[in-house]
């Protein structure tokens, strides 16, 4: 089984965080299960991992250089990316197995005093915690890379060459910076095609290197995509992005009719449909296109693990729900309560969707021209 070295995880605190001359601690974040019956084997075994890398870090903090490492327990937020709770605890042993335990094991500590209090963040959770890290770090200023998910199975991300990664980045990212469409061809058990249109207009795109250069900033690792969230319309002219959107969900393939960047129908006769159905009804906001992404980790010779972490950097992603966490208008207060909220990824690469194919991205920029960046599911901007 893949492992970080001590050393490894010293040299991974330098690469990712850049040294500043305020930083002198750094925090591994972990969230525990609230009910002992969502327990799962990867998450108990992230939970260890956690701890270990609290321990090795801790031991190897004057390498790095910083004055104190810590570890951060808080019982799970329930979803991906909702708001984190108010408290948390500080540990120095291995973590308890449900959240009931921690009042026991650690001392209790507010979020703000944590956020004030540390410049960097490890965030190896089972729930992401980007959108809300994200907010925190602009107005406490530290810097953190999100793990959701993370596997032992991930290790050989954390050693590719990230100055090709970021090359490639910052090529995508000008592009969609520039551009103010992008039409995106999907096809369906080789036969069937569909099409949306995403409006880019009124945004700029992100760039997710896998390196945090700048204070107040958050963001996955491993990493190696640009993302941009389309535009929703909250300047008062309706969005431009619409179309017919295939998602296959456990071998079903289901269509999403878009308008006005929202999903407002779904097609489909199998139970995932029906899901969808119903989480549509129920929250609106969930079908709000929330982000337009594009991984470059697929030519690194990477392969999926089954964790949106490291599967989404791999090639093209449609997020549906919580937006504004990437600059856009959808947040928190538009879902019917915090367990609610969520950014879920779609991965249009061929282990996640083996009927939905890629056929072509091109981007149209404001003077008339248009460029194909991407054709059969592959990219053909890179030399």
């Amino acid at each position: 089984m893949a492992t970080l070295s001590p050393q490894d995880l010293v040299e991974l605190v330098r690469s990712v965080f850049p040294r500043f001359a305020g930083d002198r601690a750094l925090a591994v974040l972990v969230d525990i299960p609230r009910d002992p019956g969502r327990d799962n084997p990867p998450w108990k075994a992230r939970r260890a991992l956690a701890f270990e890398w609290f321990a090795a870090l801790k031991a190897g903090r004057v390498a790095i250089p910083l004055d104190d490492i810590r570890l951060v327990a808080y019982p799970d937020a329930g979803s991906n990316n909702a708001d984190l709770p108010a408290e948390a605890f500080l540990l120095e042993t291995p973590v308890p197995d449900e959240a009931s335990g921690l009042v026991r094991a650690g001392l209790r500590v507010t979020f703000t005093h944590v956020f004030a209090e540390t410049q960097l963040f490890f965030a190896p959770t089972e729930f992401s915690t980007t959108a809300p890290l994200k907010v925190a770090a602009k107005r406490f200023g530290f810097r953190a890379a999100t793990m959701p998910g993370f596997a032992p199975s991930m290790v050989p991300a954390l050693r590719i060459d990230y100055g090709e990664v970021a090359r490639r980045v910052d090529a995508l990212k000008s592009r969609l910076d520039e551009a103010v469409r992008a039409d995106i061809r999907f096809l369906v058990a080789g036969r069937l095609e569909y099409a949306v249109r995403f409006d880019l207009r009124h945004r700029t795109a992100h760039a997710s290197t896998g390196r945090f250069p700048e204070a107040g900033t958050a963001g996955n690792l491993p990493s190696g995509e640009a993302y941009i969230v389309p535009y929703e319309g909250e300047k008062g002219e309706t969005s431009g992005t619409a179309g017919v959107l295939p998602v296959e969900i456990e071998g079903e393939v289901v269509l999403f009719t878009v308008e006005a960047n929202k999903a407002v129908r779904v097609e489909g006769d199998g139970p995932a449909a029906a899901a969808e159905r119903e989480h549509l009804r129920r929250e609106p906001a969930y079908g709000n296109m929330a982000e337009l992404g594009f991984g470059v980790l697929g030519a690194f010779g990477l392969a999926p693990v089954g964790e949106i972490l490291l599967d989404e950097k791999l090639g093209l992603h449609v997020a549906f729900g919580r937006s504004e966490h990437f600059g856009g208008a959808v947040g928190p207060k538009d879902f019917s309560s915090p367990a609610e909220v969520v950014h879920l990824d779609r991965i249009y690469i061929p282990e996640s969707m083996p009927r939905v194919a890629v056929r072509s991205v091109t981007l149209a920029y404001p003077d008339g021209r248009t460029e194909t960046i991407m054709s059969a599911g592959r990219y053909s901007i890179f030399g």
